[in-house]
């Protein structure tokens, strides 16, 4: 190759490795980026979605053939009382859910009766019933697929979601 194709190359090379470097760094965030943290903030209001499940949480887990609500889940449902209290236009699904074991009537019958005993807490700590609604999945919609208790605890669980 002669001396000016390799100085053409050369200097080809760094001009594009210029120009990249150019566009890899911006001293001022674009209208796009500042839309974009707008929009974030606006969707994690107090009464929103994701609000809930950071800030309330959203969901309380059950003991095997279980549908009696412990401390901890107590305690979670105290959270979304005062939440659904300061957010009175918020209506929740409650899903009862079930871990794989079992028939799918018998998980069905089961994520029933643990959605009744969320909606039945809530209700006595003043919650209008008529904000809350009940489905069961059973076992037909499970967050953890693998046959062992590790998997098994968290499917068997009570979810609330923003209708």
């Amino acid at each position: 190759m002669g001396k000016s194709i390799k100085s053409k190359i050369l200097i080809s090379a760094a001009v594009a490795g210029l120009t990249l470097a150019g566009c890899a760094s911006t001293t001022q965030p674009s209208a796009n980026t500042s839309s974009t943290s707008v929009s974030t903030a606006s969707t994690n209001t107090a009464s929103s979605t994701q609000y809930l499940v950071q800030n309330v949480g959203d969901r309380v887990f059950f003991q095997t053939d279980q549908s009696n609500l412990d401390g901890s889940a107590r305690a979670t449902l105290r959270n979304q009382a005062e939440w659904l209290a300061q957010n009175a236009s918020v209506s929740l699904i409650i899903e009862g859910h079930a871990d794989e074991r079992g028939t799918r009537d018998y998980n069905l019958a089961l994520g029933a009766r643990r959605a009744n005993a969320v909606r039945d807490y809530l209700i006595s700590e003043g919650v209008n019933g008529s904000r809350l609604q009940t489905i069961s999945y059973g076992k037909e919609r499970p967050v953890s697929l693998c046959s062992e208790e590790a998997c098994w605890s968290k499917n068997r669980r009570s979810v609330v979601t923003i209708r």
